[in-house]
């Protein structure tokens, strides 16, 4: 565990951040851990069992390396409902994350999601710096970190879709604690694919977001769902709109997103990518996260 420490940057650590990247496979032999810093928590995420002995170490290393901790707790990702447990100090169940200058609600232990997937950092500055002006439609939304960062942006409006009105409820949490009215923004708990009908009402949109996860039982297959997305946007954007596409499966690659694009919505002109941050680090290119901006002629 000590040659794992030496792989981590502890000197800046005012924002919140994945520590480790275990699971990018470009560290031999800890390709189960990741770590993540949600101040004031060091959360320790395991892929496959590890031995307490090992955990324990591990734990006391991390919080002897970072003074602002209070608690360093783990989630056992390969166990059934993906349990955390506490390893040292406090039980903080809930804080919140800052970055960019703004802030999340983190809840640990209640669900396998803590609120906020660190990874997709660089694409919410990427929103908040060019959503001055724009109608924004936020597709699964989750708990709507995309609508703070374009609220802050200077967005119109924002509308924000999930079929679980839990996580719309944590969104609408989220504007408030940054101090964000909510005038400008609509929180809409329907299933994607029953309601274009209703996601036209709201338009046309200057900013597209699709942000879908890879498989949700009952509700999304990617593979055989993205293109029923992308055929519909003709009808809700305007000229000129930005429409940003991710992609977060590691079996896909961003090629998957060029196909579809070109099959049923080659008004997309492709325009940047956006990456992780540097401690994502993949040794395989293409297993990481996908996030691809594209333009609407």
């Amino acid at each position: 565990m000590k040659e794992l420490i030496q792989h981590i940057n502890f000197n800046n650590l005012q924002e919140a951040q994945r520590l480790f990247h275990g699971r990018g496979h470009a560290y031999p032999g800890y390709e189960q851990i990741c770590v993540d810093w949600l101040s004031p928590v060091v959360l320790i995420t395991l892929y496959k069992e590890e031995s307490s002995e090992h955990l324990a170490q591990l734990a006391s290393l991390l919080n002897d390396n970072i003074p602002q901790s209070t608690s360093v707790q783990v989630q056992h990702r390969w166990q059934p409902r993906a349990p955390f447990e506490l390893l040292l100090g406090e039980d903080v169940r809930q804080t919140h994350a800052l970055e960019s200058e703004l802030k999340y609600h983190i809840e640990l232990g209640n669900a396998q999601n803590t609120g906020l997937f660190l990874d997709m950092k660089n694409g919410r500055d990427w929103v908040r710096e060019n959503a001055k002006q724009c109608n924004v439609l936020n597709l699964f939304s989750y708990t709507c970190a995309f609508s703070v960062a374009a609220i802050a942006g200077g967005a119109q409006q924002v509308v924000n879709i999930d079929l679980s009105k839990a996580s719309l409820a944590k969104g609408r949490e989220n504007h408030r604690l940054n101090q964000q009215a909510t005038d400008k923004v609509i929180f809409q708990g329907v299933d994607i694919f029953k309601s274009f009908g209703r996601l036209k009402k709201f338009g046309p949109y200057q900013m597209v977001i699709v942000d879908p996860p890879s498989f949700q039982k009952g509700s999304v297959n990617i593979e055989k769902d993205y293109g029923k997305i992308l055929r519909r946007l003709p009808e809700m954007v305007s000229d000129n709109a930005k429409v940003m596409l991710c992609l977060n499966n590691p079996d896909l690659t961003e090629q998957f997103l060029f196909d579809k694009v070109a099959e049923y919505c080659p008004q997309l002109e492709f325009v940047e990518r956006i990456g992780t941050p540097k401690v994502y680090q993949e040794a395989q290119s293409g297993r990481g996260l996908k996030v691809l901006v594209f333009s609407y002629q």
